[in-house]
Parts: C-alpha cells; structure tokens; sequence
C-alpha cells in the first residue's frame, strides 16, 4: 500500500460536545510534524493538557489495552460502488487495525440497520460477511447506523479501547433521531470516530463492470460447474460484462449530492468531536491506503489522562494540548466533556 498523506483537522467544535460519566478523563492524542507525520517518542513531561484554559496533571500511558471496532458500513443504492471495493477488507480490519488481540464487529444500513457480524478476531467470517453484502435499499439512517454502532460498543469490557470506522457518506439522508441525540449519548464518551468517505456521483466510475461470474452465488458456481470438481474458473460467456446497475454519474446522484450539501457535515462533527479524523477516497487503493493510516494513528498515538477537579454537574469543559516549546507540532485529541457531581 501507497502512504496515504496526512492532514490535520485542528478546529474543535463548541457545540460539539458529549457527557462523561467517569472521574477520570482519558483522551486519545495524535501528534504531528508540518508534514503531516506522526511523532512518537513524547512523555507526559512533553505535553500540556487545558481543562477550561488551567494546565493539568496527566498522565500518558505506555501500553495499549485491547481494542474493540465497529465498522459502520451505507450500503444502500448510491453506495454500490463502495460495496464491491469492500470485499477484500475483512483481514485489515482485524488484522492490521484491531490486531489479533482485539476483536471487530460489521455493521450496515440503509433503510434500516443490520449487524452483519458480532464482535469477532476471525478474520475469514469478516471476509465472508463483506464478501456477502449487497445493496439494501435506498435509505441512509446514518444516525441510527451510529447510534446502533456506539451501543454495541458500550457493551464491551471497560479497559478496552473503542475505536467506531464509518465508511460512509458525510451526511444523513434519513434519519429520524437527532444529531443532538448522539452527541448527548454516553457511548460516544470513550469511542474515536475515524470516518472514511466518498463521492457517491464518481465513485462508479471507478469500478470495472460487473460479470455474470461476479454475480453467481457459491452454490451456483458448484452447480453450473460440477465437472470441474472445483468452479475457479468461469466459462467465457460468465465473463461477459453485465449492464450497470445504476448507470454512473445519472442526474439523480448529481442532484442528491448537491443536496446533502445543505445538512450538517455529520462525519467533521464527530471526528473533531472525539478527536478522530476524516479521509476521502475513490479508487479501492485508496481506501486501502486510508485504513492503514486510520491504522497507523490508533497504535502510535498517546493515550492521556487526568483527573478533573470537582464542579457542578452538567458544564462543559473544553479541552486543548499542545507540545511544550514545540509550536511546530500540531496535536488532537477530544473536544472535552461535561463535568459530573
């Protein structure tokens, strides 16, 4: 895989904000260099940590607890493109970003919500699952996705790091909850949000057209070539490129997307929020490239924490770092978060 370059999203939102239900504030932290790259090697000693403006007392913690993933997949009719890129994914979902000490969980919607496979370490039933994804219907409850992606995460063990991958477009179409409903939802508390999307107008572009093969279950590739003992190899007329589901670029998907450019930019709302990050991407080694930087930012960033001093409940405190006497580093982590008694 190519390296994906980085960029930094630096602004934090003041109506982007989420409730803490513990004492204890951990944030996870990226550093990086003007170029975009990673900084390894910082102590507590390096880094200043606000809470409303006062430094803190933090502390950085040198190993890393298992990590539990949700990958929130749109698989309705304007994300078809997507599906089929998604087929290969399942190994560097558990194997490259979770690690074999973590554990990964599928997720899709569209009209409605699907779990498509429970939390798991077995790479193949991942594979298996994306493999199997089809496209659903026309709906996109993204929030109801996110929503149902953050519970399932809040069942997991309390020392596990939660990590949610939408895969998705940046806007929802079809919801019936309330942005404000998940910002306010304690599940988001201890979860980064990493969001990959795309261009559902040029994303079909980039696919090769689909082959009678491509659209055969397993179980009619082993009927229609029983003789071959084993049905790798498809005869010439299954090879004959399929007309297009959806033709690509159609005026409808030209004027859903300037449409949707009207609603709240859910996916920059919600990394900046928790201190994640956004890619975009088009062609299958470009979203290859963006989950190995998602990747790479989870195991080398610094997992901060301080204990807050006492106040009222229901403020809301921002948080800010920096790298002391280092203003060529940018650093992000999480928003901040409402005090409790």
């Amino acid at each position: 895989m190519r390296p994906t370059a980085a960029f930094l999203l630096t602004a934090s939102l003041a109506f982007a904000q989420f409730k803490s239900t513990v004492p204890l504030v951990v944030a996870p932290t990226t550093v990086t260099d003007a170029q975009g790259h990673l900084v390894d090697g910082l102590t507590a000693g390096d880094l200043t940590f606000f809470d409303n403006s006062v430094p803190q007392k933090i502390q950085v913690h040198e190993t890393f607890d298992p990590i539990s993933l949700v990958v929130l997949i749109e698989a309705n009719s304007a994300s078809a493109a997507i599906l089929d890129k998604l087929g290969g994914s399942g190994i560097l979902f558990s194997d490259l970003l979770s690690l074999p000490a973590g554990e990964t969980a599928l997720v899709a919607f569209s009209d409605e919500v699907k779990v498509l496979e429970d939390f798991t370490a077995d790479s193949s039933k991942l594979t298996t699952a994306l493999h199997d994804l089809r496209v659903e219907g026309d709906g996109c409850v993204l929030l109801e996705g996110l929503r149902t992606s953050l519970h399932m995460l809040s069942t997991r063990a309390a020392h596990r790091r939660r990590i949610l991958l939408v895969i998705a477009e940046r806007r929802d179409r079809s919801s019936k909850i309330k942005v404000d409903d998940l910002l306010e939802d304690g599940a988001l508390q201890k979860t980064t949000v990493y969001w990959l999307t795309y261009s559902t107008f040029l994303a079909p572009f980039t696919n090769r057209p689909k082959t009678k093969w491509d659209r055969m279950t397993d179980e009619e590739k082993a009927a229609t070539h029983a003789q071959q003992g084993k049905y790798k190899y498809p005869y010439p007329e299954e090879e004959e490129p399929l007309p297009p589901e959806m033709p690509p670029g159609s005026l409808l998907s030209i004027f859903t997307e300037l449409h949707q450019k009207t609603k709240v930019d859910v996916a920059s709302l919600l990394t900046r929020t928790t201190g994640g990050r956004t890619y975009s991407f088009l062609k299958q080694s470009a979203l290859e490239d963006a989950i190995q930087a998602v990747a790479d930012e989870v195991h080398r960033q610094y997992i901060v924490s301080f204990q807050p001093k006492p106040d009222a409940a229901g403020l809301y405190h921002t948080i800010r770092a920096e790298v002391k006497s280092r203003p060529d580093l940018h650093v992000r982590t999480r928003a901040g978060y409402w005090s409790v008694p």
